[in-house]
């Protein structure tokens, strides 16, 4: 599995002030505090109001201080082709992301196309907004991906995002999202890629519960057939989970636990046929939180206390 570290996001308030005045310190800090990752992502949003240039200032300082490759991450096209242009090792890079909308489909295959990098596409468009089925975001992935070869991009570039909303808004969707994986790596041949940004699915939840929620959902998408996760690049638990679970080699209760998770989602098992010491408090958490994400209990913030 790839990780794409997520921490510099112009949705931080530091991190936003940090790009509209170049300051190269806080933005190398913020590089190295990810090199654990195989990707770090830069998301500058709309890339507007003084961040003209902004990814290919960022692209170089990746560059010169890290070993990561690049995941640009804006809505401006022409920012995202300067980040391009610059950035050393595209056929490793990301561009982030398309949508089954023509007009930014069309621009943004056409550049992953010229510069060989690899694509997210994300299953929603402006007419439909996100399907609420697995179905219906499988569709949309169809229509992108016919767009994909129409212009030469290989199965093995290209990335679907099933799109991971909060549990605690809706939380039938995480089911839809797991299933949206599964159909997709069975769709194609060769098999295309999937990808998701984890921790939407604690958004709006309590700080406390944020690390639980996003453990399990991990491993119940792991099951699914995931392929590259966007995640905090700091959180060491979610990326030690990553290895325990790549190696098979639980050293808790509690990792046994999210290892025999993985087969809900791939083997198709009921979670009730899961057996787990729940005296352990660290695995009787998780196992709630997963019947909670697989929509078998109602979610609340007070969910570990019931």
């Amino acid at each position: 599995m790839k990780l794409i570290g997520e921490n510099l996001h112009i949705i931080s308030k530091s991190v936003r002030t940090a790009l509209l005045n170049r300051d190269e310190k806080f933005i190398v800090d913020l590089i190295k505090k990810q090199s654990s990752m195989n990707l770090i992502d830069l998301n500058v949003g709309p890339a507007n109001s003084g961040l003209d240039g902004i990814l290919a200032w960022l692209a170089n300082l990746v560059q010169n201080n890290s070993n990561l490759h690049i995941s640009f991450d804006t809505a401006n096209v022409k920012e995202m082709r300067k980040g391009l242009e610059v950035c050393n090792d595209t056929k490793h890079a990301f561009i982030n992301s398309a949508s089954d909308d023509i007009e930014r489909l069309e621009k943004m295959t056409d550049l992953a196309a010229e510069f060989d990098t690899n694509l997210i596409a994300l299953t929603l468009s402006s007419k439909t907004g996100i399907p609420k089925t697995a179905d219906g975001r499988v569709e949309l992935a169809l229509d992108i991906y016919e767009t994909c070869m129409a212009k030469g991009i290989s199965n093995d570039r290209i990335y679907f995002d099933p799109l991971i909303l909060p549990v605690s808004v809706d939380q039938s969707q995480l089911l839809e999202s797991l299933n949206t994986i599964k159909i997709l790596k069975e769709s194609f041949e060769p098999a295309c890629n999937t990808v998701i940004g984890l921790s939407n699915i604690s958004n709006g939840s309590p700080k406390e519960l944020r690390p639980l929620i996003n453990k399990v959902c991990l491993a119940l998408a792991y099951g699914a057939g995931l392929d590259v996760v966007i995640l905090d690049a700091t959180d060491n638990d979610l990326i030690n989970l990553i290895h325990m679970l790549d190696s098979s080699n639980p050293k808790s209760e509690a990792d046994k636990l999210l290892l025999d998770l993985t087969s809900v989602t791939r083997d198709f098992c009921d979670i009730n046929d899961i057996e787990y010491n729940n005296a352990d408090k660290a695995s009787s958490d998780i196992y709630k939180a997963a019947q909670i994400l697989l929509n078998k209990n109602i979610y609340s913030h007070s969910f570990t206390q019931v």
